[in-house]
């Protein structure tokens, strides 16, 4: 493995582990000093990740190009019963692997503590969690998805036989925000 120069990777096991602070974790590191990867190297990722069965699998990361090799991979991981949780840009254009089916997709929400998720149902993301890192600058859907995986580690640590269906019950049960974030329109003087 390479050294994280970017940050990212350890900023993702961080806000992972925060929430789930017994939770074992694999790393596959994708991106290259240029925080650039390709659909070919995540999905060799993900490959290994489930020859190393697992459960749960952080993608915080989204591709602009829908790429057979990817869509494979993460049919194969939904075959198993794999939790997939991708990022998803609260607006704009759809990302892959977040846009795929039995994705759960997932971005930032600045309304959620560290503790707390929203269940927003809308045409980008399903859910969202704490958007802000424990360093300055660290912030986005990245973490908002490690955040809500860091979570659903936590609950299968706890329910290690929950299946999908159930743990998709327990997030939106549980969520403390539903629906998107109303951002209000600043006070002008009259």
């Amino acid at each position: 493995m390479q050294e994280d120069a970017l940050g990212h990777g350890s900023a993702i096991i961080e806000a992972i582990g925060q929430r789930a602070p017994t939770a074992q974790v694999y790393v596959a590191q994708v991106f290259d000093r240029r925080a650039v990867t390709s659909a070919a190297q995540v999905s060799a990722a993900l490959h290994w990740l489930l020859a190393q069965d697992v459960r749960l699998i952080n993608l915080s990361l989204g591709l602009r190009q829908d790429r057979d090799l990817l869509r494979q991979a993460c049919a194969a991981a939904e075959a198993r019963g794999v939790l997939l949780c991708a990022s998803s840009p609260a607006q704009g254009e759809a990302v892959f692997p977040a846009s795929y089916p039995g994705v759960l997709r997932v971005t930032g929400d600045a309304r959620c503590s560290a503790q707390q998720w929203s269940w927003l149902n809308t045409a980008q993301a399903d859910f969202a969690a704490c958007v802000r890192g424990s360093s300055p600058g660290q912030s986005g859907a990245s973490l908002g998805c490690a955040a809500l995986s860091g979570h659903i580690a936590a609950y299968l640590g706890a329910h290690p036989q929950a299946d999908k269906a159930q743990v998709r019950q327990w997030l939106q049960d549980n969520a403390h925000y539903q629906g998107p974030e109303r951002r209000q329109q600043p006070c002008t003087p009259s």
